[in-house]
């Protein structure tokens, strides 16, 4: 299950001494890691941690009290990342397939609409208001974000969130053929998602 062949540029992250905070309050500090291309990294955390704002930093929509996020290897590192949060932020009254066709434009896609329909089993509801979906069908279609337009770096809050045993199966065979082509991958789970990590990232007040 690939989306594309290997990655031209080979993407790595850096953290150095990171410190965030959240309405005043620390969250964090002195948080350090590396990951390389081909890298699986697991973020725990107990709830209100600050996991989905680490993600948030990563992305570039959290500044952080200090420290250093440096995204090496790609030529143009605003674009290299993908970021999926704990919401899916789908549009209620929009068609599936409308939600497909908006995101290639918008991200410069290639996949077809059957390619990725096929890959998340969305087939079916293509035609589809948002609004009708099931919960897990609602996160296999934010997910399809991933395929839609490849980006090196993905940024997971909460992936397998909704998703039945099936989901998480298709989750995790994703997350491998995006290492394989040589992505990274930093997940914010409450439980292992399956797939085995480079490196668990634990982060604690």
């Amino acid at each position: 299950m690939s989306a594309r062949g290997p990655f031209q540029d080979k993407p790595s992250l850096r953290v150095e001494a990171l410190a965030l905070s959240r309405g005043g309050r620390v969250l964090f500090e002195d948080l350090s890691f590396a990951a390389a291309s081909g890298a699986y990294v697991e973020v725990q955390g107990s709830n209100g941690s600050g996991k989905t704002s680490l993600l948030r930093a990563l992305a570039g929509l959290l500044r952080p009290r200090s420290g250093v996020i440096a995204i090496e290897g790609v030529d143009e590192p605003a674009v290299a990342l993908h970021y999926i949060g704990h919401a899916n932020a789908l549009k209620r009254e929009a068609k599936v397939r409308e939600h497909l066709h908006y995101w290639a434009g918008l991200l410069g896609g290639a996949p077809s609409e059957d390619f990725v329909s096929k890959m998340l089993d969305l087939g079916r509801v293509l035609k589809l208001p948002v609004r009708v979906l099931s919960q897990g069908q609602a996160r296999r279609l934010a997910l399809a974000r991933l395929i839609v337009a490849p980006r090196p770096i993905w940024l997971l809050d909460e992936p397998a969130a909704a998703l039945d045993a099936s989901g998480k199966a298709v989750l995790n065979e994703l997350i491998a053929s995006h290492r394989a082509s040589g992505g990274i991958v930093v997940a914010a789970v409450h439980e292992p998602l399956g797939a085995p990590p480079s490196q668990t990232l634990r982060v604690s007040r």
